[in-house]
């Protein structure tokens, strides 16, 4: 057999589904979960790469922040640390049940995470327009104040529910370099299963000889789309909630694509047929690979993925 170095994306839904709390005993049932969909992929023997989200991860730390400021005067940690904290609490949750599921199946496989920097052009336009809405899901207009004089921190209008309120935006910017990109694909060629680029990764900007960390975020698609071009993985999977791209989702229009050309979606994208919410960065990060010389991205959800179906983007 011919190994491939395959990337997975996994979507939010493989972390934490609508209504959970968040406790780790919920997190770990949906990590072995979605391990068990992959479970086919991983017993073919493939060079892996498994790049996750962490948005309600980072939330809850965000919340913690606020609780411990104002409780017990404890400082704030910036974006960038709390980015790098959920890719070391999620990786360890993926890394344990996976090490579960190889040894019941009786099969050995390194595992191992990283903590993955990512940099981002300190002279990006989403520096200057945060749209990332983060944090505290309501902040009242008195709040709103204090915390831009003292912080500095930007908010956008939020309604939900018939509330409304203000909500903390930050930049983001888009991924312009996996740091340790050559060691994460030296570590995936060698066998090892590696968990990388989590939340997208940790932001950071280089400006001569120093590092300096980011407060802003990265599209994890993004980020995972760039690693897959940097280091030629032979396929790119994007785990969702859906299990096909749909044309005019939601509405009487809706469209299953069981297979779309690169031109194609690029035309649909500009034109909106994919909205402004979670599935257009999935096709952006989708083209982004295929036009890098990438094969084949397929875009799919659990129960699909174990079928190898979903809707596969390609380059004729």
């Amino acid at each position: 057999m011919n190994k491939k170095l395959i990337i997975i994306a996994l979507g939010g839904n493989a972390l934490l589904k609508n209504g959970q709390k968040g406790s780790i005993d919920e997190q770990n049932l949906n990590v072995r979960d979605t391990l068990k969909s992959l479970f086919p992929i991983i017993k073919e023997g493939h060079n892996l790469i498994i790049t996750h989200g962490n948005g309600p991860q980072v939330g809850y730390i965000l919340l913690k922040n606020d609780a411990g400021e104002q409780v017990y005067d404890i400082p704030q940690v910036p974006l960038d640390v709390a980015v790098a904290d959920t890719q070391s609490e999620i990786g360890y949750l993926i890394q344990s049940e996976l090490f579960s599921l190889l040894h019941q199946n009786n099969l050995e496989r390194e595992i191992i995470s990283t903590n993955t920097m990512v940099e981002v052009d300190v002279n990006d336009p989403a520096f200057k327009n945060p749209t990332k809405r983060v944090g505290k899901t309501y902040y009242d207009a008195v709040e709103v104040e204090k915390l831009q004089k003292e912080k500095g921190w930007i908010f956008k209008p939020e309604t939900k529910n018939g509330r409304t309120g203000w909500r903390r935006v930050v930049p983001s910017p888009k991924p312009r370099d996996i740091i340790s990109k050559n060691t994460i694909n030296t570590l995936a060629r060698s066998g090892a299963i590696v968990i990388a680029v989590g939340g997208g990764g940790v932001p950071v900007t280089i400006e001569g000889d120093t590092m300096y960390g980011a407060e802003a975020v990265i599209d994890k698609d993004l980020a995972s789309a760039l690693l897959a071009k940097q280091i030629n993985a032979d396929q790119f999977i994007i785990l969702t909630d859906v299990p096909y791209v749909y044309l005019d989702y939601g509405t009487p229009q809706q469209q299953a694509l069981k297979t779309m050309p690169v031109k194609e979606a690029k035309k649909y994208l500009e034109e909106g047929k994919f909205g402004e919410g979670n599935m257009a960065p999935k096709i952006q990060a989708a083209i982004n690979f295929i036009e890098a010389g990438g094969k084949e991205v397929l875009i799919t959800d659990l129960e699909n993925i174990k079928k190898q179906e979903g809707t596969k983007i390609v380059n004729t």
